[in-house]
């Protein structure tokens, strides 16, 4: 049976990638494997493919009675409902583990860098397997978007260092300039709805016990968002309802100024004293130098919030 590889829901760019990467690797090492994804892809993980010439995987929903890859994920909220029918062979990631369990064991690379791709290229160097140069300037793409072109406090040497050897296996002379296109792209936002801008980079998470939803939104200046505050606001307040979460935020973040601002709905707005140490905004406040949802959000959150 073909194994799937998946990341997790609204996926992102390095989601995605991973899963075209790691399906690839795992098929030149005797396990033959096929990338799939929970949902469309983003416009910036759009213009990566088509860039480096790479199809959309196809979008699966149901696990049940597969075998699967994990990457960018071990997280139960983020993953389809039937995971559990599911046989998991493998995980590849670089966020904290989550609550994703096996019956037996499984090949396991769970790094802490910034981005699932660059652990991805330390397992085509282990196997000896060549990365090819699309998939290469593919990954390229999604370590600059997940460390946000080495900005964000997730990056760490190894990226930068997977960053050169795909570069010059993709032929990306200045992978800056690359990166920029690639967010030009990201911030773009116009005619775009409300909805969809929530979820274009969005993860549900269970905090003792307590629903929490988290999105961000990283643009090269956050004066682009200024026009949609209102729109953005009213969509998360429509989505705290429907999933009946304790809290939902979306990071607005402004990759220039190197910062976000936290949109937020919550039944309680002292967790965001607890957890950052800051007096919250009836609907937001600004948290300088925060970029990354994974090291600088979820930890905090999670470990103070509902202490």
């Amino acid at each position: 049976m073909t194994m799937l590889v998946m990341g997790h829901m609204n996926p992102d760019t390095d989601s995605i990638v991973a899963a075209i990467a790691y399906a690839d690797l795992a098929s030149k090492t005797g396990k033959p494997a096929k990338a799939v994804a929970q949902g469309a892809v983003t416009p910036e993980s759009d213009f990566v493919l088509k860039k480096f010439g790479l199809a959309a995987p196809e979008i699966v929903k149901e696990v049940a009675g597969q075998k699967l890859a994990l990457v960018d994920t071990t997280e139960k909220t983020q993953l389809p409902a039937d995971l559990d029918k599911a046989e998991i062979l493998a995980v590849v990631d670089h966020h904290k583990l989550g609550d994703v369990t096996t019956p037996n064991p499984l090949e396991m690379w769970v790094w802490p860098v910034g981005c699932t791709c660059t652990v991805l290229k330390s397992m085509y160097d282990f196997y000896g397997v060549e990365v090819p140069k699309g998939i290469a300037g593919a990954m390229l793409c999604a370590i600059l978007s997940d460390t946000v072109m080495f900005k964000s406090v997730t990056c760490t040497p190894a990226d930068k260092a997977a960053c050169e050897a795909l570069a010059k296996i993709a032929g990306v002379a200045d992978m800056m300039a690359l990166g920029m296109d690639m967010f030009k792209v990201k911030s773009a936002v116009d005619g775009t709805p409300m909805r969809d801008l929530v979820f274009r980079d969005y993860k549900d998470f269970d905090m003792a016990g307590h629903g929490v939803g988290i999105g961000q939104l990283e643009v090269v200046d956050g004066d682009i968002l200024k026009p949609y505050v209102d729109g953005l606001y009213e969509e998360i307040k429509k989505l705290k309802q429907e999933k009946g979460h304790h809290t939902i935020i979306l990071m607005l973040t402004d990759i220039m100024k190197e910062g976000s601002e936290m949109l937020f709905v919550s039944d309680d707005k002292n967790v965001f004293k607890k957890a950052f140490g800051v007096e919250a905004g009836e609907r937001s406040f600004w948290l300088a130098g925060c970029m990354s949802r994974k090291k600088q959000v979820v930890p905090d959150f999670q470990a103070k919030a509902f202490a």
